[in-house]
């Protein structure tokens, strides 16, 4: 472990930006491994997932923050509350933004909340792949009237483009310090936390437009199987806001939850190394998103941001 002497630099980078902008898939980019999931879907991530990068200089710890949008209800309240609250702790924050999209009310809301902080601001420009590079300059153009932005960055998340460039202009700006985590580490959230992360993207991807995002994962149980040491036994139950959802998660004959378990093990034998004997259920715990008890019970604690 390096303790900071000899130059070694290590520290905190959020990533902010409105839902869909490719904050999910950066993350995975710059990690090499499925920790946030991805969906085309608003606002998937909730909690904040860490992502470690390690290398001879420097380690960089990647915060993904919920997307920011104006709050709706008291679980849009703690997703504001987490967000703002990562850009007091973090070195560098990282506005990404969709080349494809121009900038919108949205991007200013997000923008307004930075102004004043003194942690520079990079615009990563996702999407690339997207626009005709002679457009480039303008799309920037437009961003920095908006902003004093320390560093403005192209990449395509997707397909890697310029991002080991980004990572280098990110080492510049971290302060010297000790490595946080093992070089083999890639995440500080516990698995159960990922697991149910795996389940709950395999859900939204199969329901599609049928359910909005009022499904939570919660895990029951994760064990090692009794009579087979090679398997871990996990047992989680999707929460969903109505009776009408439990049927579409379910699918005529259990059809549906059968494939999002089939896709959803295939992910977590992944993480974990191991075969995995996967068992869901599906239950209703109504309008679960504003008893701010139950997202307390879900494992959103404000108390720990």
């Amino acid at each position: 472990m390096h303790q900071g002497n000899n130059g070694y630099k290590s520290g905190f980078i959020s990533i902010i930006g409105r839902p869909n902008v490719g904050k999910s898939t950066f993350l995975n980019r710059v990690v090499g491994q499925k920790i946030a999931i991805m969906s085309d879907k608003p606002q998937t991530t909730r909690n904040k997932v860490q992502g470690v990068v390690t290398n001879e200089n420097s380690q960089m710890v990647f915060i993904d923050t919920p997307g920011i949008n104006e709050p709706k209800h008291k679980l849009g309240d703690f997703m504001l509350k987490v967000a703002k609250n990562t850009f007091r702790e973090v070195d560098v924050l990282l506005f990404v933004v969709s080349a494809a999209d121009r900038i919108g009310k949205q991007d200013r809301y997000v923008l307004d909340m930075l102004k004043g902080i003194e942690v520079p601001v990079f615009l990563v420009l996702n999407k690339i792949d997207q626009v005709h590079p002679d457009n480039l300059p303008k799309i920037v153009e437009s961003y920095r009237n908006e902003f004093d932005f320390a560093e403005a960055i192209p990449i395509s998340a997707l397909q890697g483009n310029n991002v080991e460039n980004l990572l280098a202009k990110i080492e510049e700006r971290l302060p010297e310090g000790p490595q946080y985590y093992p070089s083999d580490q890639v995440t500080d959230h516990p698995e159960r936390f990922i697991i149910s992360e795996l389940i709950r993207e395999k859900a939204l991807h199969l329901t599609r437009e049928e359910i909005p995002h009022s499904i939570a994962v919660v895990i029951d149980k994760i064990a090692k199987d009794e009579e087979n040491d090679n398997m871990i036994r996990v047992q989680a139950t999707i929460m969903v806001e109505r009776d009408s959802q439990k049927g579409i998660v379910i699918g005529k004959k259990g059809a549906l939850l059968k494939e999002i378990g089939t896709r959803a093990r295939k992910d977590i034998e992944n993480l974990l190394g191991t075969k995995v004997y996967l068992e869901l259920w599906v239950k209703v715990q109504k309008d679960w998103r504003n008893k701010a008890m139950h997202l307390r019970d879900f494992g959103f604690r404000d108390d720990e941001y």
